[in-house]
């Protein structure tokens, strides 16, 4: 498995998302998970305080226990509504509550990558940033990173960390995949200047790619976009995204692939992106998203792939 650096860090290029551990999966099914991901050779696992309400950190680390050398664990903090009362969800005063909660349900007394989920409109940029590098100097938070933030946002969090000599964000976690390429007008180009590695979200658009689903098809049973509500689901099976997905799988068909191993090394072969932090509920999931990024994609291959999707 390749790694990639995440400042003084080193990544799988497949980590594992844990948005499903302690909502669709039981403290059982997130052990076994967490450990066949391990032994796949992943060993980035990124989480938040509010995936199941707190239940994803304490299942992954007790799934974790005594291999916890082994992983690196981001973690989130500011999503909204996150905070207490009173509270700025990006402010000093939460972050310092937020970070022991996590380190405590984590059952840690490190985080490896800290990362503010959401803006905070009302917070300087400054202030959170100085609270993060007390973190940082405490030993409690090694790297920091951010979350569904532009370009703009990316530019003075970068011009304030290099005029204050605080610790900058070496990632930012924004929605990319083969389908949704919003962030490649503005997003991706700052990165690459700001040296600030992406991580994508929803990279397999919440299954869409993994293969299970074709066009006009009834969803299988038991997946998560059939669990959607018809409102939810139609912002990955809407418009003319599932007559894409076949344009995708028939290419990726005839290089000798699947549909999954085309959304996962789409997203490795572009150097900007640092883990494909795709989502599992089942060991044999993780091996296959580990066995995705075997396609070492040319750049003819990302072409011909933009011709078939424009």
């Amino acid at each position: 498995m390749e790694h990639r650096p995440i400042g003084s860090l080193s990544v799988s290029i497949v980590g594992l998302g844990c948005n499903n551990f302690g909502g669709r999966m039981d403290a059982a099914a997130t052990a076994s998970v967490v450990t066949s991901a391990l032994d796949a050779g992943i060993d980035f696992f990124d989480t938040a305080d509010v995936y199941g309400g707190g239940l994803s950190e304490e299942y992954l680390g007790k799934a974790l226990g005594a291999r916890r050398s082994e992983a690196v664990i981001a973690t989130k903090f500011g999503a909204p509504n996150s905070a207490k009362q009173g509270m700025p969800r990006g402010g000093a005063a939460w972050i310092e509550v937020a970070v022991e909660r996590s380190l405590r349900r984590l059952g840690t007394d490190y985080i490896d990558h800290y990362q503010l989920h959401f803006p905070d409109a009302d917070v300087p940029i400054e202030e959170t940033l100085r609270a993060l590098e007390a973190l940082v100097k405490a030993g409690k938070v090694r790297e920091i990173g951010c979350s569904n933030f532009g370009s703009t946002r990316l530019y003075e969090a970068d011009q304030v960390a290099k005029e204050k000599s605080l610790a900058p964000f070496r990632t930012v976690q924004n929605r990319y995949s083969v389908l949704h390429r919003e962030p490649e007008p503005k997003v991706v180009p700052a990165c690459r200047e700001l040296g600030i590695g992406l991580i994508p979200y929803f990279p397999l658009e919440s299954g869409l790619l993994s293969g299970k689903y074709r066009q006009g098809q009834p969803l299988p049973e038991g997946t998560r976009l059939a669990a959607f509500p018809e409102g939810q689901r139609e912002r990955f099976t809407g418009g003319d995204n599932m007559q894409r997905v076949e344009k995708l799988h028939a290419y990726a068909e005839s290089k000798g692939y699947g549909l999954l191993d085309l959304a996962v090394s789409w997203l490795t072969s572009n150097p900007v992106v640092t883990s494909v932090i795709a989502g599992a509920t089942r060991p044999q999931q993780v091996a296959a998203n580990a066995a995705a990024c075997g396609w070492r994609m040319t750049e003819e291959d990302r072409q011909e792939i933009d011709r078939l999707l424009a």
